[in-house]
């Protein structure tokens, strides 16, 4: 994942540490101690699934954003491992769902450049087939539009598309994050195995 590191995540899930430290490998498990709080975290620019242990005396919530990049935390104090969605927990996949679509809802600017410059994969599959529901027709609608002039927020591309670009993203995040599909747009894909 170099290169690929997070700065901020969000809160999805907060473990009790008896779960937390069991579902750890055998060898990585002696290090962590069994008195801490832990928590699941999605991050904010490659939706990488992390686990952490929080700072003694901390208490997040579910949504909330942290800091777990290099040098002092406020509220993280590791990072134990990337996680794949498999080794959350079923609260923190319900939770997961809410949490992706808030930061593709805050990220409008991003999305909407990725919209405007999105491209061919291969010869016959363009990246924004890989929106649920969007298939050969409607990719043409959106290109013809998007030549026209730039798409400038959400609500302009549902004007002019009839598509929720919003639901789109946030269903394709989620299904990156899950591993169900070889392509990936926004998510780093999930590490080989748990770490």
């Amino acid at each position: 994942m170099k290169g690929r590191r997070e700065e901020y995540a969000y809160v999805v899930d907060i473990l009790p540490p008896e779960v937390a430290v069991y579902k750890l490998p055998p060898k990585i498990r002696r290090e962590f101690p069994h008195d801490v709080s832990y928590a699941h975290l999605v991050g904010e620019l490659h939706f990488t699934l992390l686990e952490v242990t929080l700072k003694k005396g901390v208490s997040v919530e579910i949504g909330e954003k942290v800091y777990v990049g290099q040098g002092a935390r406020d509220k993280v104090d590791k990072i134990v491992r990337r996680i794949r969605y498999e080794d959350l927990q079923p609260q923190g996949r319900e939770n997961l769902k809410s949490v992706v679509r808030k930061i593709v809802e805050q990220q409008e600017q991003r999305f909407v450049k990725w919209l405007n410059e999105a491209g061919p994969i291969t010869l016959k599959l363009h990246s924004l087939e890989l929106l649920r529901g969007v298939g050969k027709k409607k990719v043409q609608e959106i290109l013809e539009e998007r030549k026209k002039r730039q798409f400038t927020s959400y609500e302009d591309v549902k004007q002019r598309t009839g598509i929720d670009i919003i639901e789109l993203i946030t269903d394709r995040v989620l299904r990156e994050i899950a591993g169900e599909d070889p392509y990936y747009l926004f998510a780093s894909p999930p590490p080989a195995t748990a770490q």
